[in-house]
């Protein structure tokens, strides 16, 4: 009987394991199902082309007419996948992207391009892995035969950006550069610069985009370039600012308007030292000594904005002026101030701006327990918020509620 018992247990775990390890098999060859080789790489002859024993090369009348007919087959692909047949429409293009290699690599990475573009658009994300697969095939070839032929490279840095593949096109772009110095062709240096700089900021690679940008201005002061220069100091500005480095951003905020003052063109200073003043409020946050320099900015900002009557810049400084004062409890200051931001307000036309004005100034009242002030506030906020149709309820219960208060 024990000798049964143990051939039977042995018999099912025989069993088991066969099972097991035909499954395994199976799922080897189910993952491999899964990475079928690309089509891009299939060699089956292909109608279209002549007979090519002993590789030779196509003839020019051979490759003109492989030309047109690889163009038939794009547009082929174009009308299928208007009808929506996706799977058929990528097959005529891996079929025209095998057989465009032939044309010679310029011609294969502009089709390669187009097509990924599609891909992209498409979500065919296997047919786009195929595609940036050949591309950095064709990459690694240029960097081996050490090629020197911009268009090429300027054209697979272009695929790469359809791809949505912005490193490699970086990667490519940066092989551009290294061309472009040499031959000292200071124009597309610039460029390129300009090209990389876009895509570091794509990726919100505030460090490198800097970097990139710290070059462009170098060049643009070298070459007494001001307008370019003001444009690279303000890029630069934005960037530190997005990339929290913001004592940076204040030196170039004040590079930015101390030109415009030596050029008694101020029209951006407003703009810029709401700018410094913000910078500066973040610093705050870890070193309190920083607030005084942020007041004086906001200070700066209202007064030179009222003077060139830009006075929906004054309001936005006197609105950070009168938080300043409250957070200070200087509450007649914070009044006085808003009845400027009051007459700011109105010189704009800015009606929500006038409505949010009287709204803190029935709070800063509320406060101070003057509701009677308060009360009247709120009701001129309430005639806008009427005209406005915005805020109604809110002002009506504010009402209400003072009313009730001051028992009227």
């Amino acid at each position: 009987m024990l000798q049964r018992l143990i051939l039977i247990i042995t018999t099912v775990i025989f069993w088991h394991l066969s099972i097991f390890s035909t499954l395994a098999k199976d799922k080897k060859f189910e993952n491999l199902d899964k990475f079928p080789p690309s089509p891009l790489e299939i060699t089956t002859p292909d109608p279209l082309l002549p007979n090519l024993a002993n590789k030779r090369e196509l003839t020019p009348v051979e490759l003109q007419k492989l030309k047109t007919d690889l163009d038939e087959l794009n547009q082929e692909a174009q009308e299928i996948l208007q009808g929506e047949d996706n799977q058929k429409a990528f097959e005529i293009w891996n079929r025209e992207l095998r057989l465009r290699r032939f044309l010679g690599p310029l011609a294969e990475v502009e089709a390669l391009s187009r097509v990924g573009e599609i891909s992209v658009n498409e979500n065919e994300r296997e047919e786009v892995q195929y595609i940036s697969q050949r591309l950095q095939v064709i990459q690694s070839d240029m960097l081996k035969q050490k090629s020197t032929d911009l268009q090429l490279w300027k054209s697979l840095a272009n695929a790469y950006q359809k791809l949505r593949l912005y490193k490699l096109a970086i990667s490519a772009y940066e092989q551009i550069l290294i061309l472009v110095k040499q031959q000292k062709d200071l124009f597309t240096e610039i460029e390129i610069l300009n090209n990389i700089g876009e895509l570091h900021l794509s990726w919100f690679d505030y460090n490198q985009a800097a970097n990139v940008y710290q070059k462009l201005l170098n060049l643009a002061i070298n070459q007494g370039d001001k307008t370019n220069e003001l444009a690279y100091l303000q890029q630069l500005a934005y960037i530190y600012t997005q990339g929290k480095k913001h004592q940076a951003a204040i030196d170039i905020f004040n590079k930015l308007v101390e030109i415009s003052t030596n050029e008694q063109n101020l029209t951006q200073i407003p703009t810029w030292k709401l700018a410094i003043a913000a910078n500066y409020e973040f610093l705050a946050q870890e070193n309190p000594n920083f607030r005084q320099q942020a007041f004086d900015n906001y200070q700066e900002a209202y007064t030179i904005a009222w003077k060139l009557e830009q006075y929906a810049r004054a309001g936005e400084a006197l609105n950070k002026l009168i938080a300043f004062y409250r957070s200070q409890k200087q509450i007649t200051a914070a009044l006085e101030t808003s009845q400027i931001l009051i007459e700011a307000e109105t010189l704009a036309n800015n009606f929500y701006g006038l409505m949010s004005a009287y709204d803190q100034i029935g709070d800063i009242y509320l406060e101070r327990q003057e509701y009677a002030k308060a009360l009247t506030a709120f009701e001129k906020g309430l005639e806008i918020a009427q005209e406005l149709k915005y805020q109604e309820s809110y002002f009506t219960k504010q009402i209400e509620r003072l009313k009730t208060e001051i028992k009227i």
